[in-house]
């Protein structure tokens, strides 16, 4: 059967103005006979989003995984502690903010009331230098989200709000994508943040540490891209900076499921098994090389890393032209980041938080609690009488080993948390990984959108450009669905809907006066 566009009546998240891009229309499923076949090269957030999308369509799909376990980025994998305990080791600590609608619409299909997701009431920040901000009792809807955080926050004075360039920051209330590119992607976020003269104090906890969240230096990172943060987190939504983290390990909680969902479908789950090449054939159609086997399908979605993605198409000649390979060969990828994951014989004070962000802590940029939200370190906290602590810092120097970068995190969080330094670490677990994607200034053009020259053959990650506010975890959920709907829409099945953040600044009178500043 053929059905048009439906519009659901749903909303996602309190905000009423998100937007919804309707399901584009087709026939509800592929007849089994003669259902085409999609290989997904890479299963992290976008091969896994793809996949499921497509399998949903009776579009037979076979997933192709590097590594021996799915989730990307966030993967999860066993491990045994010095004192003999059995846990599960990942990248770290992931916010799923209430306004990553579609890749909440994934978590759905095993977990209809995402009741696998617990809520942390608070997203401190604090300065080595005494300031804190907090965004718990800040209010979600803008403009009254901005003024409240001001009225709110020790960061600003009101000196430092005279000297505010006003002008230079009007940009914030009217970003539309791709305009916000075309104006801000030549200029750093550190340099932007220049021209607004924004409070030192406030800077460093309300804007450097969210820049830093995309793995990049501020001097590095395309103003463009904190512009688009920025509406999308705070300016331009009314869901709030708080946000949601899985109760238990991300393999229990979201992967496990979502794998037994895809193979109830009849999805083939091949982990370990990396692609090296993909060829497309003269009459339509791919081959897919993984060691000695190629196989043979009718379409090809790259859901990869930066790296990763280069080194397929390098290995794929005539795949695509010769300006997208340029451009793929181009992208670049963040420095290196690390996460410290300690396992403490003792508990920290009562009232530290489940996530603690941080500004002038030398490498270290923010602190979790685990055993106060994951359901396997409580547990191991609860029996042991101790805690588990996890340490991040994003965009590493190359100037120091990582020995010493590992002591200097530990010495950090004995400034931030005393208490630590009498406890005995019964073990540790280190993970050096520099796999992100970089949104470097000027680089937007080299970013690969959905679509490529190659019929059949589609992109999805966070590095991909999609039209849309999106950013981070969404934008790999995000193009993970757009890629399946472009080959949906190829074979006349129908594809599905998203969701996302208001498309440009929240309020007539606010993008009125940002576009006439702007034309000026």
């Amino acid at each position: 059967m053929t059905v048009g566009p439906r519009r659901t009546a749903r909303r996602p998240g309190r905000d009423r103005l998100a937007r919804l891009l309707p399901a584009p229309g087709g026939t509800r499923r592929a007849d089994p006979s003669g259902a085409p076949h999609a290989a997904v090269v890479g299963g992290g957030i976008a091969g896994l989003t793809a996949a499921t999308a497509l399998a949903e369509r009776g579009v037979r799909v076979t997933l192709y995984e590097r590594e021996p376990r799915l989730g990307g980025r966030l993967a999860g994998w066993p491990t045994r502690l010095a004192d003999g305990s059995t846990v599960t080791m990942s990248r770290g600590f992931h916010a799923f903010f209430r306004q990553y609608y579609n890749l909440r619409a994934l978590l759905r299909r095993t977990d209809p009331a995402l009741s696998r997701l617990t809520g942390l009431p608070d997203y401190p920040l604090r300065h080595s230098g005494g300031g804190h901000d907090s965004f718990r009792h800040v209010p979600r809807t803008p403009p009254l989200s901005a003024l409240g955080f001001v009225a709110l926050s020790p960061s600003f004075r009101a000196r430092d709000l005279v000297r505010m360039n006003a002008r230079a920051a009007l940009p914030l209330l009217d970003v539309r994508v791709p305009d916000v590119y075309d104006r801000l992607d030549q200029v750093s976020a550190h340099e932007f943040l220049d021209r607004i003269r924004f409070p030192a104090a406030a800077r460093h906890l309300a804007f450097e540490v969210f820049s830093r969240s995309f793995f990049a230096d501020p001097r590095l990172l395309s103003a463009a891209e904190m512009a688009l943060m920025f509406h999308v987190y705070f300016l331009g939504s009314a869901e709030g900076l708080l946000f949601d983290v899985p109760g238990e390990p991300f393999p229990q909680a979201l992967w496990d499921p979502l794998a037994a969902y895809l193979t109830r479908r009849g999805a083939d789950l091949r982990t370990s098994t990396p692609v090296e090449a993909v060829t497309a054939l003269p009459d339509r159609g791919f081959t897919v090389a993984t060691g000695d086997t190629e196989e043979r399908c009718d379409a090809v979605v790259l859901a990869l890393d930066p790296s990763a993605l280069r080194a397929v198409v390098a290995g794929s000649e005539g795949l695509g032209d010769e300006s997208w390979r340029d451009r793929v060969a181009r992208l670049r990828t963040a420095p290196p980041f690390l996460v410290s994951r300690l396992w403490l014989d003792r508990p920290v004070r009562d009232d530290r938080p489940g996530f603690l962000g941080t500004s002038g802590y030398g490498p270290l940029d923010n602190v979790s609690v685990l055993n106060r939200w994951e359901g396997e370190a409580a547990r191991w906290a609860a029996r042991t009488g101790g805690s588990v602590l996890e340490l991040h810092a994003y965009a590493l120097s190359g100037d120091a080993g990582r020995e010493t970068r590992q002591k200097e995190l530990l010495a950090e969080l004995h400034r931030v948390y005393p208490e630590t330094r009498r406890a005995r670490v019964v073990d540790a677990r280190h993970e050096w990984r520099a796999d992100c994607p970089l949104f470097p200034v000027g680089g937007y053009g080299d970013r690969p959108a959905v679509g490529t020259p190659t019929p059949g053959l589609v992109v999805a990650g966070d590095t991909v450009r999609t039209g849309l506010p999106v950013a981070l975890m969404e934008r790999a959920a995000t193009s993970g669905f757009l890629a399946a709907n472009a080959l949906l829409g190829r074979w006349g099945l129908r594809g599905h809907p998203l969701w996302t953040v208001p498309e440009e600044g929240r309020g007539a009178l606010l993008r009125w006066v940002a576009r006439a500043a702007h034309d000026v």
